[in-house]
């Protein structure tokens, strides 16, 4: 029987990570200097999520798939998708920049990485210090200006920069050149992929005393060479949003093809009817903490689970009723596929 599935976070040391949300799990790996990413829901090879709570405690996220099928994902993301979860949930903590870097689009990534290619969005989280990302082109660019740039250390110098605060919204769609920079933290709704690929990465050395490699070539095949538009209305537009909150209630922050993403922000008990939908549904919390309990759960005992920042609990597109009870205030995002 499903029920509302909780899962035990990848965690991974990263170069320029940091020491916030490190803070949110209780199995950080002591010799780990920083997290600099949680996986809360993945099916990523090698790195799927395993289930804490309930009668399915110990299995992963692919086990599940593998018996549950559609009654897990919803009909028509099983028959897209089969027994591969569509998307990978994160956050991502910065203390440093993140290499500049650009993902492929799923025709690229399939014939050359055997994978999904890699669409995302950030949902930007409070940081200590300025918050800033890059993303796009300011102007439009060629193989020749970007190589001399990646020489001259001066390549930063024609992203299009943004302050960013809580609450912005960042959407990467394949292609675009990008980079997080230094006191970022964000939750990351993307593709289930893992292909990244450097550009520049500021002539940083890893733990082996080595610089970080690169694969400018690959790159080169898949960005998108053209200026970004920071006014753009195209919602497959490189672009950075904001929507206010809407307390008690959901408000959208993206909608696309890949993934549909709101913001709840819940002061009290509020139901979720999901019963239109043909979709798993997640709840990412970024603020606070909750209570989120299955009506419609046929076991009583694994109908309510507890969710905190940091905390991701994935709801089998089987159930459709369900109340989230905040303790105090707490902002979740709501994820769902609609095809």
């Amino acid at each position: 029987m499903l029920y509302p599935l909780k899962f035990r976070a990848h965690l991974f040391h990263k170069l320029w990570g940091g020491h916030t949300i490190e803070k949110w799990y209780d199995h950080v790996p002591a010799d780990f200097e920083n997290v600099g990413e949680s996986w809360v829901i993945s099916d990523v090879p090698n790195y799927p999520t395993e289930v804490v709570n309930g009668t399915h405690a110990g299995d992963n996220l692919q086990d599940l798939l593998e018996v549950y099928m559609d009654e897990l994902v919803g009909e028509k993301v099983y028959e897209l998708f089969g027994n591969h979860f569509p998307l990978l949930m994160k956050f991502i903590d910065a203390t440093d920049d993140l290499s500049i870097q650009v993902h492929p689009d799923d025709e690229y990534a399939l014939e050359h990485e055997d994978s999904l290619g890699k669409t995302e969005m950030w949902y930007v989280m409070p940081a200590k210090g300025k918050s800033s990302i890059y993303l796009g082109w300011k102007q439009q660019m060629n193989v020749s200006l970007i190589h001399a740039a990646i020489a001259d250390g001066t390549l930063a110098d024609y992203l299009l920069g943004y302050d960013v605060h809580e609450g912005d919204v960042a959407f990467i769609p394949a292609g675009t050149v990008h980079a997080m920079r230094r006191d970022t933290i964000v939750a990351e709704i993307q593709e289930n992929s893992d292909i990244t690929y450097r550009l520049y990465d500021y002539n940083r050395v890893g733990n082996d005393g080595k610089k970080r490699p690169l694969k400018l070539d690959k790159a080169l095949d898949v960005m998108n060479f053209a200026p970004a538009d920071p006014q753009s209305k195209d919602h497959n537009a490189a672009v950075v949003t904001r929507t206010a909150p809407r307390i008690d209630g959901a408000v959208n922050i993206k909608q696309h093809p890949y993934f549909t993403v709101n913001l709840l922000s819940p002061t009290r008990p509020i139901q979720r009817d999901y019963a239109p939908l043909d979709s798993f549904v997640a709840y990412m919390c970024v603020e606070g903490a909750c209570a989120v309990k299955a009506l419609d759960c046929e076991v009583a005992e694994n109908a309510t689970v507890s969710l905190k920042l940091g905390e991701a609990v994935l709801i089998p597109a089987s159930l459709n009723d369900i109340v989230i009870g905040p303790s105090g205030h707490c902002k979740l995002l709501e994820i769902y596929v609609e095809l």
